[in-house]
């Protein structure tokens, strides 16, 4: 689809866009001095620098320094395209690394507004080495706990995506956005057009939502809320999210494993929508593993609460899990744990995906390491199974003694059809075998791998 026109606003009108009547206030790094014709000596480059200046009332490719958006102060950068194609050099490189410690130092969320086509050629090597530095910042920054949100209009193409636009914890698009690393002069003559914008970067997991012009400040400005530092006012985070039972159906236990298996698997039960929905009044979706794929059977992002509080969550759906489900888990999990929020994990899953083309997408590793973000997570973790617990597929996403199960779910080591088939039973014997699993949610409690069941 066409950009949106909004996507190729300059960078003042991308950061009023943003902050409205709450005003932006500029900053400027130290001031440095070029050598004539920058670094490489290139003829023309001063001359071409001012008439760049001239054109949009800029110094450099980039403006940068604090605003409110929403009711929440944070560091704001935005990329000018009409300046040299909002393309990167040294004095560019400045300006990035100071928005980025401008941040570390008042401890205020980045928002960066990327519209760039990349490194810039005049000043050759020189240039390109400014993503190092950015690389760098946002390391420094993400290591202090801070969150960085990317909204990437109309172009935005080779290193400047690949740094500040997809190395954000968050990334929105504008509607039509070119959306890539590289450029339409660079790709090949054959190449798909929607594979380098921002529907198809959101179709294959790169971008994690987009977002029409006019609803940009009310998302960023959730989002802020839901990752930024807590501010002064604000009640301190609660220490674990607890689920609300209200859409629960009325208690009552399955008498027989296989009585379990049937309800855990019945139409009517309550599936993940409805307890997201229960639980939270706005809900931030993230999409996609960043490696190419998503999972439509798993819901990850943060919400806030009824008062206030954010929590991030993981939803398994009742599909099988497929490879790149688990790891879009693992980057909510590792994310909230950076910025010290609580995570709701909601178990609903036979199993893992296990065809072909889950194996070669990498299913091993990919549980592997949401085992691993559960277990190296500092901040609580709060899991209820809300319906079928299959194997391993579903304690990827437990939380080790925080587990809770609700009156229509089961746990097993496996699935009873196909432990019965391991076991060389005749399928009449499916009933059977699912009571000597112990998989009701009773068993669970008296094994002591569920806490409590929840009615």
């Amino acid at each position: 689809m066409p950009a949106d026109p909004s996507s190729r606003m300059t960078a003042r009108e991308a950061i009023a866009l943003l902050t409205g009547g709450a005003g932006f206030t500029e900053h400027r790094p130290p001031p440095r001095t070029l050598p004539p014709d920058g670094p490489l000596g290139w003829a023309g480059y001063d001359a071409a620098r001012e008439r760049a200046s001239a054109r949009t009332g800029e110094e450099e490719s980039v403006v940068y320094g604090t605003g409110v958006v929403g009711d929440r102060a944070c560091v704001l950068l935005s990329f000018e395209f009409g300046f040299l194609g909002g393309s990167l050099g040294q004095l560019t490189g400045d300006r990035l690394e100071a928005a980025y410690e401008l941040a570390l130092s008042r401890r205020l969320p980045l928002l960066a507004l990327v519209a760039t086509g990349g490194s810039r050629m005049q000043e050759g090597m020189v240039a390109l080495t400014q993503l190092q530095r950015v690389a760098a910042a946002s390391t420094r920054l993400r290591a202090a706990g801070l969150p960085q949100i990317a909204v990437v209009r109309d172009p935005t193409t080779g290193g400047g995506w690949a740094t500040v636009g997809a190395g954000a914890d968050v990334v929105l698009a504008l509607p039509g956005a070119q959306v890539g690393f590289a450029g339409s002069r660079v790709r090949p003559p054959d190449a798909d057009p929607y594979a380098y914008g921002a529907e198809g970067q959101f179709a294959a997991g790169q971008v994690d939502a987009v977002v029409p012009a006019g609803e940009l400040r009310g998302t960023v400005g959730r989002w802020l809320r839901a990752l930024g530092p807590r501010e002064a006012h604000e009640a301190p985070r609660s220490a674990a999210p607890s689920p609300r039972p209200a859409v629960l159906p009325p208690s009552g236990l399955p008498a027989s494993g296989r009585e379990a298996v049937e309800r855990a698997r019945a139409a009517q039960r309550p599936r993940a929508e409805a307890y997201l929905a229960d639980y939270f009044t706005v809900r931030l979706p993230l999409h996609g593993d960043r490696c190419g794929g998503t999972d439509p059977g798993l819901l990850t992002g943060f919400g806030l609460r009824a008062d206030g509080q954010p929590v991030a969550y993981v939803a398994q759906c009742g599909t099988p899990t497929r490879p790149a489900g688990y790891r879009a888990a693992a980057r909510t999990i590792r994310l909230a744990d950076r910025l010290g929020v609580p995570v709701l994990t909601l178990v609903d899953t036979p199993g893992a995906a296990n065809d072909a083309e889950a194996e070669r997408a990498g299913a091993g590793a990919a549980i592997a390491d949401t085992f691993a973000a559960i277990a190296a997570a500092r901040v609580p973790v709060t899991t209820l199974v809300i319906g079928e617990g299959g194997s391993g597929g579903a304690l990827a996403l437990a939380a080790p003694g925080n587990t809770h199960v609700t009156a229509d779910s089961y746990f097993s080591v496996i699935a009873p059809e196909p432990a019965a088939a391991i076991l060389k039973r005749a399928p009449s014997e499916t009933g059977a075998t699912a009571d000597q699993l112990r998989l009701r949610p009773q068993d669970l409690v008296e094994l002591g791998i569920a806490r409590s069941i929840v009615t």
